[in-house]
């Protein structure tokens, strides 16, 4: 007789997820101890250790082919595959990198339990994002991650921009969970079903092809809310800059992957191309997401004047660069695993390089310099260790050979046109070469400008040191570990169109 819930060999499969639980409840027992704690280390140290506990538990399981066969539980609700495993590694390393470099960002804040317990609560959720089967599932998940992320953003409660973009953060997102859920629903109205293989078996465009078209054109909405796509980014700018830098570290690496592991999932599973492309060509419209994104995005971090913003825009672009891996999708196409596989490899590169840039960021707030590029001017000469990883970020965003972000542009880019749409990766070259631009703008303001006024470097705060350079240095790493990386990607892919 099957179990509908799994056995107990399945539920060792969902060990990431049930590890952050666990590390969010010691957090919660800890505060409830001591309330207002500010007993930084054992904070940190909780917080970190779960998140790299979880996170070596995944890499344990892609390296054993754990999740080479899905595993499946709840009756398909949940699944666990060498997808969700990628995934869970891309949230992982973020969550460590942003709880060590909050060990000096937040010192003197009230609410330092909540905030790391908020952080590994809003990972738990994407990490459920990934292993999401269900569109009730995907929705629980998504809002599981969703709602601990409002709250990080307006954690500085007596800073009125921290505030302010958690309002804003806040208002938006609930209406984009609010146009998500009627997708869902239109979508249940016409198959009768939620989890993703049985909405693909019992899809009934004919019958109902307005219905079905506009639930899925929803379902996509809800999607480019989470990942920031245009025209669903203009929260992004705003909450990125009010947060605290770790959060907006957080927010635009970790949460943006797990937007598009749902999309990836989703798209694939429930709603196949051959079947839906009479009723609603949603390729079409992610490939206009993906172009649309992409240059709005380096149009509008050109003519930023402060940093944190640019890197806010920055992200949007990047977006639209992993939006690829649906856009370049075609039917029956046997490059499809590349192009997806592509999305997937820059989605994990992006997570360490931009999580690193961030945080940078924080390191140069606590030293109480500007937040222009003006401010950055001969910075190098007073934390060139720093400035050396900052430039190591910039390059690699704009995808110079010198890391891994090269890399990953180029296995996206030769996946789309392999697959036929060469044109996507033109745009997407160009703005590559338009992002150089004002990445150097960093670059040239650390090493080559004369500074504008007396710059002094206060303290030396270790754990954003270290978090800086652990990601400067995995992002060079990841460069020669890119084939096997590659593997594991172009096989988690293969497995959705298998």
């Amino acid at each position: 007789m099957a179990q509908p819930f799994g056995t107990g060999a399945d539920w060792v499969t969902m060990a990431p997820a049930i590890t952050l639980a666990l590390t969010a409840m010691l957090l919660f027992i800890a505060n409830s101890i001591s309330p207002n704690t500010k007993n930084r280390p054992l904070l940190v140290g909780l917080s970190t250790l779960g998140t790299v506990v979880a996170g070596g538990i995944a890499v344990a399981f892609l390296a054993t082919g754990t999740g080479e066969e899905a595993v499946s539980l709840y009756d398909g609700a949940l699944v666990v595959d060498t997808m969700s495993l990628f995934f869970t590694l891309i949230f992982t390393s973020v969550t460590a990198l942003v709880c060590i470099a909050s060990y000096d960002y937040m010192k003197g804040q009230p609410y330092m339990a909540e905030f790391y317990s908020l952080v590994i609560l809003a990972a738990t959720g994407m990490t459920l994002m990934a292993s999401a089967n269900s569109l009730a599932t995907v929705f629980v998940s998504l809002e599981l991650a969703s709602l601990p992320s409002y709250a990080l953003v307006a954690i500085l409660k007596k800073n009125r921009g921290s505030v302010e973009a958690g309002l804003k953060y806040f208002l938006i997102g609930a209406l984009s969970s609010a146009i998500f859920a009627y997708g869902i629903s239109l979508v249940y109205g016409v198959t009768g079903h939620l989890q993703l293989e049985a909405v693909a078996s019992n899809l009934n465009a004919e019958a109902f092809p307005g219905v079905l078209g506009v639930g899925v054109l929803m379902v996509l909405g809800g999607f480019a809310f989470k990942t920031a796509s245009v025209p669903f980014h203009f929260w992004a700018p705003e909450a990125y800059e009010g947060a605290p830098a770790p959060v907006s570290a957080f927010l635009s690496s970790a949460s943006k992957a797990a937007g598009f592991v749902v999309a990836f999932r989703v798209f694939v599973t429930a709603f196949p191309i051959a079947e839906l492309s009479a009723t609603v060509d949603w390729v079409l419209a992610f490939q206009i997401l993906a172009v649309v994104t992409m240059t709005l995005g380096n149009f509008a971090a050109a003519t930023q004047d402060k940093v944190k913003r640019m890197l806010a825009y920055s992200s949007v672009g990047h977006a639209g660069y992993a939006l690829i891996g649906l856009a370049a999708l075609t039917v029956g196409g046997s490059e499809n695993d590349l192009v997806m596989g592509g999305a997937m490899l820059h989605l994990l590169v992006y997570g360490f390089m931009n999580t690193g840039a961030f945080l940078f960021i924080a390191l140069v707030e606590q030293w109480g310099i500007g937040r222009t590029f003006e401010d950055y001017n001969g910075l190098g000469s007073k934390a060139p260790i720093a400035c050396v990883a900052m430039t190591v970020f910039m390059f690699n965003l704009a995808g110079l050979p010198i890391g891994a972000g090269f890399m990953s542009k180029y296995a996206l880019f030769t996946g789309a046109v392999g697959a036929g749409f060469w044109w996507l990766a033109a745009v997407g070259a160009i703005n590559s070469a338009l992002s150089l631009y004002y990445y150097s703008r960093v670059v040239k303001a650390m090493w080559v400008e004369e500074p504008t006024s007396e710059l002094t470097i206060r303290s030396t705060p270790t754990g954003l040191y270290i978090a800086v350079l652990a990601a400067a240095v995995t992002s060079v790493i990841l460069l020669p570990a890119f084939g096997p990386l590659a593997d594991t990607a172009y096989s988690a892919a293969a497995t959705l169109f298998a």
